[in-house]
């Protein structure tokens, strides 16, 4: 059986949910992945106001759309991040308060244990989001930088996000970190790291997304395989990479998205440098049945041209794995 196709309204919360499910059902898609900002979900009136968790499954059905899980990247990237004042600009005015950097941390974690009690609340079993980091800004080794130093960072993502897994376990629910750079989990071996900090804690997992790690030259298929039980749900993200002039490399060179100088970018689903089909056969053989959640970003393309092409990809691309071996019918009847 084919999985659901849905997208991450993260990158159109410039819409309200009423103009974009029914947008998104002509684009071709199954569900959603439901942004806790712009009016797509607001995670205090979940818990706090009667019917509205009801309302926003409503809404979806009417369009023959469905949800599987709900992101709070924005919230999450303050739980462990040094604050600064781009972090105004994404939070909502209730966790930013009076900018205070540790009362803002604090604020963000108890607005992500909320969140898991809204998934529950609406059903779901995945809350996708980012960590923040306090050591992602001393990523290159100058000044010499320590494994002290370094592992004070993943003792201080432990120590902020323990609380917030405990709370997921408790509800239910997992959550999927984004590995992602600026995240405290950015490839393989800090993705392990990350584990390692927690102590292994069950309802942590990933939100996969190949578009952040084949760019930096992490092999995103073993990603799969090395974490097989703690994939909890997949980003259909793509990324080209080795274009360019020579001028920006993988850091960027502080260039913006698009930027013809830029060694890689995103691109809508399909049209960059992942292999997707590898990646599904990985699924298959993790036994991954959750979404494929399309998070689209192309700034090059109309996005919904990009939206609708995304889908389709993702629904041509997919394919359930055999139940027999191929070449069973070649076995001698033994009865």
């Amino acid at each position: 059986m084919p999985r659901p196709v849905t997208l991450f309204t993260g990158q159109w919360a410039d819409l309200p949910l009423a103009e974009l499910a029914p947008l998104a059902k002509e684009m071709g898609y199954d569900g959603l992945e439901l942004a806790c900002w712009g009016d797509h979900l607001d995670v205090r009136a979940v818990l706090d106001e009667p019917g509205y968790a009801e309302s926003r499954l409503e809404l979806l059905a009417k369009h023959d759309l469905k949800l599987f899980a709900i992101s709070n990247h924005l919230v999450g990237q303050a739980v462990c991040d040094p604050i600064d004042e781009r972090h105004e600009s994404i939070l909502p005015p209730h966790v930013w308060g009076d900018g205070d950097p540790e009362g803002v941390r604090q604020r963000a974690a108890e607005e992500m244990i909320a969140t898991g009690r809204a998934a529950a609340k609406l059903g779901l079993k995945v809350v996708n989001g980012f960590t923040g980091s306090s050591v992602w800004h001393a990523l290159y080794a100058f000044p010499p930088t320590s494994q002290a130093y370094w592992q004070a960072g993943f003792d201080d993502f432990a120590r902020r996000f323990t609380p917030i897994l405990d709370a997921y376990a408790e509800a239910g629910v997992r959550f999927g970190l984004e590995v992602h750079p600026t995240e405290i989990a950015f490839d393989i071996a800090s993705a392990e790291r990350a584990i390692e900090a927690l102590g292994g804690h069950p309802a942590f997992g990933f939100n996969y997304d190949p578009s952040h790690l084949g760019y930096q030259g992490v092999d995103y298929v073993a990603f799969l395989r090395r974490f097989a039980d703690r994939i909890v749900h997949v980003h259909m993200k793509d990324a080209w990479w080795g274009r360019g002039d020579g001028s920006a490399g993988v850091f960027g060179g502080h260039t913006d998205f698009g930027d013809a100088r830029r060694y890689w970018d995103f691109r809508s689903v399909g049209r960059g440098d992942v292999d997707f089909e590898e990646i599904i056969v990985a699924l298959n053989d993790i036994d991954y049945q959750g979404p494929l959640s399309v998070e689209w970003e192309d700034v090059r393309m109309d996005r919904v041209h990009g939206g609708a092409e995304s889908a389709a990809f993702c629904k041509q691309v997919d394919f359930a794995p055999s139940g027999v071996a191929f070449d069973a019918a070649f076995a001698k009847d033994d009865g």
